[in-house]
């Protein structure tokens, strides 16, 4: 079949203004989520076929399709004060390459010690010597994806930090932004919570640290709002690590059939538990005075 040498930027252009993500389309297509990431990034040849089911998705005619172009970008003067970034709440599709892609899926489904290279070629329709041009280890695929994990989470919550103005609102954020992260980001934060163990030094120390910076960043907001409350938990420490966990381990179950409520609500529930667990000392029973 003739192949058409151009074309990706031009299928991703017409997908977006259809409203589809990556994984409706390939889903429509009947192709991994890989393969057509591929074909946007000119990776893979985009056939006549394929050009054509293509356009009858998205309602366009093919000739039509190939001749979307980006809008030209508009320069501008820099600004030297870079506004803070706000969106820590929003997460679109995860937009990963085949290999990291297909890794993700088999990484969740076997366990990375479960998992080969081969298997991950395959979902990633690609071939083994093409992989490892890329990746020359599973080991190197698993760092990647938890340097991407981890750097995404922690710069979310370093923005749900700094968007607050008062105490209160810095705690709840943290924690909204850590449920938003563990729901919305759900398999990727699945093979942070189960793989760790996996990575060999000098990256498992580095990860580490990303990971206690998060930790440090619930711990700040929450000794600030004990400050400003003059009051707080008997152990602080205890508890801010109690709310971590209780965020950490939406992964095992979230998404599925039991999950009760959208990451937002959810997010927003968690925060008002963890208000909960902050409350002062003097309003909680003490386990250690025997009652009559």
């Amino acid at each position: 079949m003739p192949e058409q040498p151009a074309g990706g930027v031009a299928v991703r252009l017409a997908r977006q203004q259809a409203g589809l993500t990556l994984r409706q389309l390939a889903a429509d297509l009947g192709v991994s989520v890989g393969t057509m990431s591929a074909i946007e990034n000119g990776k893979v040849g985009l056939t006549v076929d394929r050009l054509q089911q293509i356009a009858r998705r998205v309602g366009m005619a093919a000739g039509e399709l190939l001749e979307l172009k980006a809008p030209p970008a508009v320069s501008a003067a820099p600004d030297p004060r870079p506004a803070p970034w706000t969106g820590w709440r929003d997460f679109g599709p995860l937009e990963l390459d085949p290999v990291l892609g297909s890794a993700v899926e088999v990484f969740n489904e076997t366990g990375y010690h479960g998992a080969t290279m081969r298997v991950i070629a395959t979902g990633a329709d690609i071939s083994i010597a093409g992989m490892y041009h890329h990746y020359p280890s599973k080991q190197h695929l698993l760092v990647a994806l938890l340097d991407l994990a981890l750097t995404d989470l922690h710069r979310r919550v370093d923005a749900a930090v700094h968007e607050a103005g008062d105490p209160v609102q810095q705690f709840t954020n943290t924690v909204e932004a850590l449920v938003l992260f563990h729901t919305e980001r759900a398999e990727l934060a699945y093979i942070v919570l189960t793989e760790m163990r996996s990575v060999e030094e000098p990256n498992r120390s580095r990860l580490s640290g990303v990971q206690r910076q998060v930790q440090k960043a619930l711990d700040g907001a929450a000794a600030r709002l004990v400050d400003a409350a003059r009051c707080g938990p008997r152990d602080l420490p205890t508890t801010t690590r109690a709310i971590t966990t209780m965020c950490l381990t939406l992964p095992y179950w979230f998404p599925g059939a039991g999950s009760p409520e959208p990451p937002a609500q959810l997010a927003r529930r968690y925060a008002e538990l963890a208000l909960d667990m902050m409350r002062c000392a003097a309003e909680q029973p003490d386990s250690s005075v025997q009652q009559p």
